[in-house]
């Protein structure tokens, strides 16, 4: 099995609702994201021929997949009052609602099945939410 790894981060505020301790405050990080992509074989077509994947476009993939996450507050559905989500807006502010908790577990799912959707084979996607503290996704 080869894999290749590509890396990307981007900044964003979050919360998390329910949460007991200094988490439930809003703050920020510079979330790390790194992509494990693997394939049995090496591709054989001229251009690519010797790779599993070629770096500039899984790179560029991951940039622009990441690019709406940053510089943007990170929310979970319903849990902040549409008061206050109106009033951000009508700020400025960009919020991204989000269907799940905005946890590094959460994160590294999502991005693990977005990249999968691109058609990639994905072993592992982790994220690290601080330099030290890293959460990751893969299908055994």
């Amino acid at each position: 099995m080869y894999q290749i790894t590509v890396e990307q981060s981007f900044d964003s505020a979050h919360f998390l609702s329910d949460y007991q301790g200094k988490c439930s405050n809003l703050h920020g990080h510079r979330w790390r994201v790194i992509f494990d992509i693997q394939g049995e074989t090496l591709r054989t077509d001229s251009q690519l021929r010797g790779m599993c994947e070629d770096f500039s476009d899984v790179r560029k993939v991951v940039r622009d997949m990441l690019d709406e996450y940053d510089h943007t507050l990170l929310v979970e559905q319903g849990s902040l009052k549409e008061k206050t989500l109106q009033a951000m807006d009508e700020e400025g502010f960009a919020i991204l609602q989000l269907p799940f908790r905005p946890t590094a577990e959460n994160f590294a799912r999502h991005f693990y099945d977005l990249i999968s959707e691109k058609g990639y084979q994905v072993a592992k996607v982790s994220v690290y939410e601080t330099p030290n503290n890293c959460a990751s996704y893969y299908v055994s």
